[in-house]
C-alpha cells in the first residue's frame, strides 16, 4: 500500500478548469462511487474547493494509481492527455504527508495563512468518513493535519494579521471598538469590496447592518443575505447618525460623504464617535471630514500600509509554521513506522499462543485427570512464559520501526518465525525512501 495525491490548484490551473473540477457536496456521492471503481485505489479522500481539487489515496501500485486518477479527472474536466500534463500536480509517499499538512495550515493558499481551508479539509475528512472511503492511514493523516492546522494558528497567529483591504478595514474597526456586537455598521456601496467587508464584520460579531447602494435591489439582496436593512442611496446620508462604523466603497467620481452632513449626524448621535473607512478610489469622503472632532477617517492608503505590515507578519509566522510542519511530518512517520510492525507483532503473538495451546493440550493429555486449580496454575504459567519471551522482541521491534531501516527487522522476524508478511511495511519503506531522495 502506498500514499499518493493528484490534483489541480490556483497555481497550476486557470479558474475555467478549476470550476469544472469543483465538486459540490451533493456530487460527492457519485464521485465516490466512480472512484471506488478504480482498481488500484484501496482508500481515498477528495478535497474540493474553489482554488483546488485534490484526491488523496492509498494504492497498491503508485504509477497505476496516479494514471487512473489522472484519467478520471481528465474525463471529468474534458481534458486531453497532453493538456493534463500542464495542469495536474502529483505527490507520492512522504510528499503527500507534507503537502496536506501545508495545505491545511494555509501555507499553500492564495492568501497566506487563510483560515477557510481548515474548514474545507475538515469537511473533506467528514465526507470521507460518511461515505466510508478512507482507511486507517488516510483517516489518521487527515486527523493529524486538522490538529496541526489548529495548533499552528493558535501558536503563531498566522491568520490574525490583515492581508486584504476589506479585512484590514474590519481589523481597524475592531481595534477602535473592542466589542463589535454593540456597533451599527453602514456599508455604502454593495460591490465586491463592500460585500467582503460586510462578511468579515458579521464574522467578527456585528449584528446591526445597514446597506446602501445605487442599485436598491442589490442593497436589498446583500442586506437580506446578512440579516441587515437596506437603505435607498439618496437617503443614506440622513441615516449616518444611526451608524458607529461607516465603510464606504462606491464607484462614484466625486465625494459622497461631506463634512456638513457628518457634523449634522454627530449632533443627532449626541457626540458618540463615528469611525469612517474610505476604501474607494477616487475617495468617497471629503478631506475636511478628518478635521471634525470625534470622527476618525482611514483611506485606502492607510489600509494598504496595514496590509503590508500584516503580510510581513504572516511571512514571519509562516517560517515558524514550516518548522512545525516538519516536526509534525516526523511524528506522523514515526506513528506510521510503528503501525507497519503491528501486523508482525500480532502474527508473532498469534503464533506464540497457538504453540502454547498445542503444548497445553499435550500436557493435559499426559497428566490425565487433574483438578481445575492445578489446570489454571499450569495455564497461567504457560501464558506468563510466552508473554515474557515475546515482550523484549516486541518492544525492540517498535523502537527499530522508527529508524530508516526499521522495516528490515520486521522482515527478519517474519522469516525467522515463518510469519505472514504485513503490507503496511511497504508504505513505510516507500515514504522513507522518498524522503531521503533515493
Amino acid at each position: 500500500m502506498y500514499l499518493i495525491a493528484l490534483g489541480i490548484n490556483h497555481r497550476t490551473a486557470p479558474v475555467e478548469l478549476r470550476e469544472r473540477l469543483a465538486f459540490s457536496r451533493s456530487e460527492m456521492q457519485s464521485v465516490a462511487t466512480e472512484l471506488r471503481r478504480l482498481p488500484s485505489l484501496s482508500g481515498f479522500v477528495v478535497l474540493s474547493t474553489c482554488n483546488r481539487t485534490e484526491i488523496y489515496a492509498t494504492v497498491s501500485q503508485v504509477d497505476a494509481g496516479l494514471l487512473e486518477l489522472k484519467n478520471y479527472l481528465c474525463h471529468k474536466a474534458r481534458l486531453s492527455e497532453d493538456e493534463s500534463g500542464r495542469y495536474f500536480q502529483t505527490w507520492t509517499c512522504y510528499e503527500v504527508v507534507r503537502h496536506l499538512f501545508r495545505v491545511t495550515v494555509g501555507l499553500d493558499s492564495m492568501v497566506l495563512g487563510e483560515t477557510e481551508i481548515q474548514g474545507q479539509v475538515i469537511e473533506a475528512y467528514e465526507q470521507a468518513c460518511a461515505l466510508k472511503t478512507g482507511n486507517k492511514v488516510l483517516n489518521t493523516l487527515f486527523q493529524e493535519a486538522i490538529r496541526l492546522g489548529k495548533r499552528i494558528r493558535t501558536i503563531t497567529g498566522i491568520d490574525q494579521h490583515p492581508v486584504s483591504v476589506s479585512y484590514a478595514a474590519v481589523e481597524l474597526a475592531r481595534s477602535t471598538f473592542k466589542d463589535l456586537s454593540d456597533c451599527t455598521v453602514l456599508i455604502v456601496g454593495a460591490g465586491e469590496m463592500g460585500e467582503l467587508a460586510l462578511k468579515h464584520l458579521v464574522a467578527r460579531g456585528v449584528k446591526t447592518v445597514l446597506v446602501s447602494n445605487r442599485s436598491y435591489g442589490r442593497a436589498c439582496d446583500l442586506a437580506r443575505e446578512y440579516g441587515g436593512e437596506a437603505i435607498r442611496y439618496d437617503l443614506f446620508l440622513s441615516q449616518l447618525h444611526r451608524a458607529d462604523i461607516v465603510i464606504s466603497c462606491t464607484a462614484a467620481s466625486h465625494f459622497v460623504i461631506h463634512a456638513d452632513k457628518v457634523r449634522q449626524a454627530l449632533r443627532e448621535k449626541r457626540d458618540r464617535p463615528l469611525f469612517i473607512i474610505d476604501i474607494a478610489v477616487p475617495r468617497d469622503v471629503e478631506p475636511e471630514v478628518k478635521e471634525i472632532p470625534n470622527v476618525v477617517v482611514y483611506n485606502i492608503d492607510d489600509l494598504r500600509q496595514v496590509v503590508l505590515e500584516g503580510m510581513e507578519e504572516r511571512k514571519k509566522a509562516a517560517l515558524v509554521a514550516e518548522e512545525m510542519v516538519d516536526d509534525a511530518v516526523d511524528e506522523f512517520l514515526q506513528w506510521l513506522s510503528t503501525l507497519s510492525v503491528i501486523p508482525t507483532i500480532r502474527a508473532l503473538k498469534k503464533k506464540g499462543n497457538e504453540i502454547m495451546e498445542e503444548e497445553l493440550k499435550r500436557c493435559f493429555h499426559r497428566l490425565g485427570k487433574i483438578d481445575s486449580r492445578t489446570a489454571n496454575v499450569i495455564r497461567s504459567m504457560a501464558h506468563s512464559i510466552v508473554n515474557k519471551l515475546l515482550h523484549s522482541p516486541t518492544v525492540r521491534l517498535k523502537e527499530y520501526a522508527c529508524k530508516s531501516d526499521g522495516h528490515l527487522y520486521s522482515k527478519v522476524l517474519e522469516n525467522l518465525f515463518d510469519l505472514p508478511h504485513g503490507e503496511e511495511s511497504e508504505l513505510v519503506v516507500a515514504i522513507t525512501e522518498s524522503r531521503e531522495g533515493k
